[in-house]
């Protein structure tokens, strides 16, 4: 069966999905977008992605083109044609056609381009990497100093991907002025004594939808959290070492750039957090 997707108001096999060459997002990168997972059939976290969708689309100086309502029924219209039972929702919002390429914004009115699409991924929340770790390196963070926007400009995060694989490892962490800025595609933690130590917010950092419901749930666990900038070293010489994703849920780093970091293998407050993201999450589907 075809793949049904979304695009500018109409349902149609992903094969008749076509988009202008001058669209903005195409020539630009001129777009944002989320990713919303789907467990059971049912969809995790939707009003914390709508409320950042809403943010980067206005720092973007774009206009949010549907309500709520109006993208909760194209998602589940989405998983229902589809019969998406585990995976993820795409969203992606461009700033439209301008009839031509041009770095000047479109005139006032241009529709933007609206894709959604579906990914299945059987098994998600039983991913068996999350039982064994994961591995990093790091690399200098080349990225603009927007990472707060989600946008589609994914170039440097998927060189950094790459880059890892070629060195035989599953993801990169970005370094910044000597701290950890974020993963490829996640925000990242260390443990040391029984402390959880991230980032705090700022626009070095992606908000994570995930990282703030993971926050909300330790602190409820009275689990004591430090939000500030680490460096690789003392990720190395952590207890135990993770990152969040929408997709990844809560995932165990268990050696960062050759050093164990640990045992060396997946410590508990990291096991406890994902058991506890996912009991909570799956409370709160729609």
């Amino acid at each position: 069966m075809s793949r049904i997707v979304y695009l500018n108001g109409d349902y149609m096999p992903e094969e008749e999905a076509k988009v202008s060459i001058f669209d903005r997002g195409f020539v630009m990168g001129d777009a944002v977008y989320e990713v919303t997972s789907v467990l059971g059939g049912k969809i995790l976290e939707f009003e914390g992605h709508m409320a950042r969708l809403e943010r980067s689309l206005s720092e973007l100086q774009m206009v949010c083109p549907l309500s709520r309502e109006d993208w909760l029924a194209i998602h589940h219209e989405l998983v229902t044609r589809n019969e998406l039972v585990d995976g993820m929702i795409y969203l992606q919002v461009s700033r439209g056609n301008a009839g031509d390429r041009d770095f000047h914004f479109p005139p006032a009115g241009t529709p933007p381009t609206v894709v959604l699409y579906t990914q299945s991924k059987p098994g998600l929340a039983d991913d068996p990497k999350a039982k064994v770790g994961i591995k990093v390196i790091s690399i200098p963070d080349l990225r603009w100093h927007r990472r707060d926007i989600k946008t589609v400009q994914l170039l440097y995060p998927s060189m950094a991907k790459m880059a890892a694989e070629a060195a035989g490892k599953h993801d990169a962490w970005f370094v910044e002025d000597g701290f950890v800025t974020e993963g490829s595609s996640n925000n990242v933690y260390i443990v040391k004594g029984s402390k959880i130590i991230t980032r705090q917010l700022s626009h070095d950092i992606l908000h994570g939808i995930t990282r703030a419901s993971l926050l909300k749930y330790a602190a409820e666990a009275q689990m004591e959290i430090e939000e500030r900038p680490f460096t690789i070293a003392e990720a190395q010489a952590a207890d135990e070492a993770f990152f969040t994703s929408a997709s990844a849920f809560v995932m165990p780093v268990v050696e960062v750039d050759g050093a164990a970091v640990g045992t060396g293998k997946p410590g508990p407050v990291a096991t406890r957090l994902r058991e506890i993201y996912l009991e909570e999450s799956l409370k709160r589907t729609v």
